[in-house]
């Protein structure tokens, strides 16, 4: 009697261990300027400095980053996420601080980023584990933008989870709403219209391909900019079965309002879309849940003493150092391997 349990527990946890092994947490991450304390002087980052606006002193940097790698710890949920996309950072140092300075290293991350032309500074980045996920090529989409306009670039890595599901990963930071929504939509606009373009051509390869793009678009699902994607791939001849799916439509969120809030009201500007095959599973990979997760834990949120109920638990708040995480919240999805 007794060997028979042994032999059922060992089956139960070597089938444990095998289902684990084959799902695959991607998430996005706006951590809200995460900069270094030394001045760049190619970018207006003076405001991150000691002596800056903001007092950025380097015990606060450490802070941050601190804050980051509790945040990604904790959305792990006791696995650690397989691909993190990141936005708002400065450059390749603090991604180093974030992955050697912290419990981090023991993941054993690699990172793919590079400076981008944003005035600011600010760029976008892929963290991966190497034993889950093997990068075969990288691209860098420039936004042409009118005038002497500079934004982040689009990052889209193509590699393959778990040796051979070839998988397509795109990492947007859109032009944000500065000015005004409508005088700034046009910016939006040029980015959707660059990212539209290369997913056309990885459906022209394979109209099955597996496709994840995450990012803060600075726009919700409903706005023109995300409707446009479709719009474009369907006026340059896509199929109507390789359209974008939109993972975090309010429709399909629960009790979760919003991934940032600005005034008392919540927006979805954090969203993953993901391509028809990840939704059938036939090729290769599939969601394990089709919605975006957006990760609201407790330590991620304060009191909205002026507007009533919760919001982002924010580095500072206006011009006063407020100690917090991000003013946005993670979102993430979880994909298995069927085959």
């Amino acid at each position: 009697m007794k060997t028979s349990f042994v032999l059922i527990v060992c089956f139960i946890y070597l089938n444990l261990s095998e289902t684990q092994a084959q799902q695959a947490r991607i998430v996005f991450y706006n951590v809200e300027n995460l900069f270094d304390t030394r001045n760049d002087s190619l970018t207006n980052d003076e405001e991150f400095l000691p002596e800056g606006d903001k007092n950025w002193t380097n015990e606060r940097f450490r802070r941050k980053i601190v804050r980051i790698y509790q945040t990604i710890v904790a959305l792990g949920e006791g696995e650690m996420p397989a691909v993190i996309g990141l936005c708002e950072i400065e450059n390749r140092e603090v991604l180093n601080r974030l992955i050697y300075d912290t419990p981090l290293k023991r993941t054993g991350y690699y990172i793919i980023h590079r400076e981008s032309p944003d005035a600011r500074g600010i760029d976008v980045a892929l963290l991966y584990r190497p034993d889950i996920f093997k990068p075969d090529s990288v691209a860098w989409l420039n936004i042409p933008l009118p005038g002497d306009e500079a934004t982040r670039e689009i990052l889209m890595v193509k590699g393959r989870l778990w040796e051979n599901d070839t998988i397509h990963v795109y990492v947007n930071h859109w032009p944000s709403r500065y000015g005004g929504a409508g005088g700034s939509n046009a910016k939006r606009l040029a980015a959707a219209s660059m990212l539209a373009v290369s997913v056309k051509q990885v459906l022209s390869s394979n109209p099955s391909s597996n496709i994840i793009i995450m990012g803060d678009f600075n726009d919700e699902p409903g706005d023109e900019s995300l409707q446009v994607l479709n719009k474009i791939l369907v006026n340059e001849g896509a199929d109507s079965h390789s359209l974008l799916i939109n993972l975090s439509v309010k429709t399909s969120l629960t009790d979760i309002e919003g991934t940032i809030k600005h005034q008392g009201s919540w927006s979805v500007f954090d969203q993953i879309l993901v391509s028809p095959s990840l939704i059938s599973g036939n090729n290769g990979l599939k969601l394990v849940s089709e919605k975006t997760e957006i990760f609201r834990a407790g330590f991620l949120m304060e009191p909205d003493e002026t507007y009533t109920g919760y919001k982002p638990f924010r580095t500072y708040s206006g011009p006063g150092y407020n100690n917090g995480f991000s003013d946005h919240l993670p979102v993430s999805i979880l994909i298995e391997k069927t085959e």
